[in-house]
């Protein structure tokens, strides 16, 4: 890296600690500020990480800072992230980037208009575990995709986030919150996608904050929360997406693709490591030896249940280092509109009771080797 760029983190709620957190393992990158509506929000992170406080539109101003992330709610993502590029400012974002394609595409504008770049999580995909899936399947040892499954299903969020109103308003709900990790890995697996159906439900009204000050409170659910859908890709594969938070058990596995030759097994898109299964043309499945990868170290220990890979922010840290090296960002705009588009078509099936043609498309992002994950980290 030819520059240490600076930082800003627009947004201090839950999320905000994962930035702050894990930027500092990556190279190029310092966070030099924090911001958010709720000043007191702003002040106790600042005085938690020992990061300097200011109001929106001061870290807007601010020329010690080069990209700002936006980890503001879903339902303004798209104002923020306006805001910020129209301030010169490179801005990330978290997922999902918009609401609406129409929003995407003057964002982009607006972006080009100032000379900045957009990026937007997930960076999920680039784990050990998923670049090695994505390896696999390059490598053409189990054929031409031609199908597949994908499920992410619970019982819902308000159990454990003890504000969880947003995940049942439009902008959230199991597609558009959980959905972007499994979009954007079969994106960067496959390839981007031509048309989609869907069919959704809702199953309760409200639902019961379970922890935290707000414990026993009722939040309205004003979006669906159970939707089935199906994907076919350019390349002409179709997969089954299911999402819901209205379910308390299952036995489906996260992600399982089927080509020509046989099958690959690929854990949880929410997370960056775990086991890559494939099965071969006599239909034999075998673990495959993990690959030393630095995205696929479990670094992350929870109390109660197994360590996890977590290095959040590194779609970031690719963004910045892609700017410094005049490439495009594995997390860049057109593949996060090209997610929108997938997703908000797939609400837009259900709704309407029909198949809908995507409007956007997008290249697959590059792979991540384990050598150029070890450069980016310090």
């Amino acid at each position: 890296m030819s520059k240490t760029f600076g930082v800003g983190i627009l947004g201090c709620g839950n999320i905000s600690t994962t930035y702050l957190n894990l930027a500092p393992l990556f190279k190029g990158l310092e966070v030099r500020a924090v911001a958010d509506i709720l000043p007191e929000a702003a002040k106790a992170r600042g005085a938690e990480y020992g990061v300097r406080v200011q109001s929106v539109d001061e870290m807007l101003a601010n020329a010690d800072i080069d990209i700002i992330v936006n980890l503001t709610i879903p339902e303004v993502h798209y104002q923020v992230s306006k805001d910020i590029v129209s301030a010169g400012k490179h801005a990330y974002s978290e997922k999902p980037l918009v609401l609406a394609i129409e929003q995407g595409l003057d964002l982009k504008q607006t972006a080009k208009d100032n000379n900045v770049l957009v990026g937007c999580a997930p960076d999920t995909f680039l784990g050990g575990a998923h670049q090695q899936a994505r390896s696999i399947i390059d490598s053409g040892q189990i054929g031409k995709i031609t199908s597949g499954t994908a499920f992410v299903m619970s019982a819902g969020m308000e159990s454990w986030h003890p504000n969880p109103d947003f995940f049942f308003r439009p902008g959230g709900g199991p597609i558009l919150d959980v959905g972007p990790y499994y979009v954007a890995n079969l994106i960067q697996l496959i390839g981007p996608v031509k048309r989609v159906t869907a069919f959704a439900n809702m199953a309760q009204k409200e639902r019961t904050i379970g922890s935290g000050a707000r414990a026993g409170q009722k939040v309205p659910v004003s979006t669906p929360t159970t939707v089935h859908s199906v994907l076919e890709f350019a390349n002409g594969a179709v997969v089954t997406l299911d999402g819901s938070w209205d379910v308390k058990a299952h036995t489906h596995a996260n992600m399982e693709l089927y080509g020509t030759e046989g099958s690959i097994f690929v854990p949880d898109p929410n997370f960056f490591g775990g086991d890559v299964k494939v099965a071969n043309a006599k239909g034999e499945v075998s673990t495959v030896a993990a690959w030393d990868h630095p995205f696929g170290v479990a670094n992350q220990h929870r109390e109660g249940r197994p360590s996890v890979a977590n290095y959040r922010t590194a779609g970031f840290a690719d963004m910045v280092q892609a700017m410094d090296a005049g490439r495009p960002p594995r997390c860049g705009l057109d593949m996060a509109l090209h997610g929108v588009d997938v997703m908000t078509s797939i609400l837009k099936s259900a709704e309407e009771g029909r198949a809908i043609t995507l409007q956007t498309t997008c290249d697959r992002p590059l792979p991540l080797s384990p050598d150029e994950a070890r450069a980016m980290l310090k």
